[in-house]
């Protein structure tokens, strides 16, 4: 879906400003509106993404430090972890899109808009944090399957 890349890649460069200037959200999407324009559907998703992220941004942050060894978030570009940030935000509250489509879409973010390496340390930190979600939901769907075999 071409909106939907288009959406991502306003969400990044929002979330990436909100990483410097201490605005509501709103407020910097309509400044980003008032500069440049998009269709509906991409204004749409992107003010999903972006208002959805930098809620969740402690959350999400907390999943980021679990899977990146020996890379504190301080020390991450301010690109990688607004990709970073985004993708997990995709992955936790965006159930309509396939884990898979998260992943590539986040390495391809990191290779356009970040360092010559954005894209392979994106994928590393996100394939072990989707592995570790999938995991986790495992385990929760084979309890509330044992409760219900209980009942």
């Amino acid at each position: 879906m071409r909106g939907r890349r288009k959406a991502r890649e306003i969400a990044l460069q929002v979330l990436y400003s909100l990483n410097f200037v201490s605005i509501d959200v709103q407020k910097a999407l309509n400044l980003f509106w008032g500069n440049f324009a998009a269709p509906q559907a991409a204004k749409e998703f992107a003010a999903t993404l972006v208002q959805g992220t930098w809620e969740h941004r402690e959350e999400l942050d907390k999943l980021i430090a679990g899977c990146s060894d020996n890379w504190s978030l301080k020390r991450m570009s301010k690109v990688d972890i607004s990709v970073l940030r985004m993708a997990v935000f995709e992955f936790l509250y965006c159930a309509d899109i396939p884990p898979k489509v998260t992943l590539n879409e986040a390495i391809d973010l990191g290779k356009t808009f970040g360092s010559e390496n954005s894209g392979s340390f994106i994928n590393g930190i996100l394939d072990a944090l989707n592995l570790k979600l999938s995991k986790e939901n495992e385990t929760t769907s084979l309890h509330r399957t044992a409760r219900r075999a209980k009942t």
